[in-house]
């Protein structure tokens, strides 16, 4: 069955992800197809790059498994990163480091996120009905503006 890409159609994929060093390199690999299959190429390269930094993030500094939910609603396409630990980043006034800065390797995930995508946030999950404990962060992008 052949899938037109122009069809409007809103879908979700969610990819689960052990503590493993290479879930970074599977959720990229995982999102390029998505974004490939689903006509939103454009954005491909955006979304890889903001995706393996928070399960980066996801795989530093919790000690569970995470997951990748991936959003498709009309013209725009939400990835939201999932992990066990609750603490949240600091949100507010993260930036981009300079390039030559000490320690430029690190730290610059939250930065890119705010950056480059259309909205982002984040949000600690506690006492929620299922049990699920940890936090969320997600950053939208939008075609033509990737």
């Amino acid at each position: 069955m052949s899938h037109d890409p122009e069809i409007t159609d809103d879908w979700e994929y969610t990819l689960q992800v052990p503590s493993d060093p290479m879930a970074p390199c599977i959720a990229r690999r995982t999102l390029r197809t998505i974004f490939e299959e689903h006509g939103f190429l454009e954005l491909a390269d955006t979304a890889e790059l903001l995706t393996s930094e928070l399960v980066t993030n996801a795989y530093r500094y919790s000690d569970g498994p995470a997951s990748v939910r991936v959003k498709r609603e009309g013209d725009r396409v939400r990835v939201a990163v999932w992990d066990t630990n609750p603490r949240l980043p600091a949100l507010d006034g993260v930036r981009v480091p300079d390039a030559e800065a000490e320690g430029a390797e690190r730290g610059r995930g939250l930065g890119l996120v705010q950056w480059c995508a259309d909205s982002w946030g984040g949000f600690a999950l506690r006492d929620q009905p299922q049990g699920l404990v940890g936090k969320l962060i997600w950053f939208e992008l939008g075609a033509g503006t990737g």
